[in-house]
Parts: structure tokens; sequence; C-alpha cells
């Protein structure tokens, strides 16, 4: 899932699965093939953050008698966790950056719909801003969620 394009994969299941008798709306296709593209990302980054946690933690845990879930909620993930955020925050990003594709197999995103609704009018500048001028908020959120050393405050910044 992870060397193939996401294109490739929505005209896959979309296109060539009915041919095999396994059909799917275009919304839950959609869905489908974005969590197993991304999902595919996600487990990597989820594997190299436990694998960055040190041997060494490991092993004190266990010495100590841990069990298994105070192991992994008191040792191990606290430690995984925080290198891990940044590359989540990117392919949350990444992932709201490939939602358009979903209109190749006929499902409809925000910039669609805009225009659907400047096609009725014949007036495109309304629709599309307003769809940017929504967008814009949303965007920054997830950027600074994703970069918070960006935030510039009291402290100064750049």
């Amino acid at each position: 899932m992870r060397c193939t394009p996401l294109l490739v994969q929505l005209y896959f299941v979309f296109y060539v699965l009915p041919a095999y008798g396994i059909r799917f709306p275009a919304l839950t296709t959609g869905i489908l093939c974005l969590g197993l593209h991304i999902g595919a990302y996600i487990a990597e980054v989820y594997r190299a953050g436990i694998d960055a946690v040190p041997v060494g933690q490991w092993e004190a845990a266990r010495a100590l008698g841990l069990r298994s879930l105070p192991l992994w909620s008191r040792v191990i993930l606290p430690q995984a966790l925080p290198p891990m955020i940044p590359p989540l925050g990117n392919f949350l990003i990444g992932l709201f950056k490939e939602t358009p594709l979903l209109a190749a197999i006929t499902v409809v995103d925000v910039f669609g719909a805009a225009n659907n609704v400047a096609g009725l009018n014949y007036r495109y500048n309304e629709p599309y801003t307003a769809v940017a001028v929504s967008w814009i908020p949303h965007d920054m959120h997830w950027d600074n969620f994703d970069c918070p050393h960006t935030i510039t405050g009291p402290q100064g910044g750049y």
C-alpha cells in the first residue's frame, strides 16, 4: 500500500474490484482507500517511535517487574509519543491534501461543491473565496499543532 499512488488504489478498488463482484459506494471506497493508504505510513511512524525507546528502558521496566500495561503506559509510550507528533501531523495535513483525489471516483469534495455552485450562476469568485476563507483557519490550526515552535508570541519568534 505504501509504494502505490493513492489514485491507482482508488481506481483499482472502484473500477476493477466490481468486475470480481466486490462493490463499494464511492464514499466508502474513498474512506477505505484513504484509511489504508495513510494507515500504512502511520504504522511506520508508530513503529519508529517505539523502536526509538532505548533497549535499556525496556530492560529496566522488566527488571522492576512491571507488567505489560504499566510498562507501556508509564515507561514506553511517554518516551515514544513526543517524537511521533510531528510526522503524524504531517500525515494529517497530507490527508487533507489528498482528499481531492476522491473526485476521480465521483466523490465531491469542498472545492467540487464550490465548482457546482459556481456553475449554477456563473460566479466563480464568491464560492471559491468562501471555501478558501473557511479553510485558512483550519489549515493554520493544524499547522500550528504540527509545528508548535513556529508560533510567534511574547517570547519572540521568526
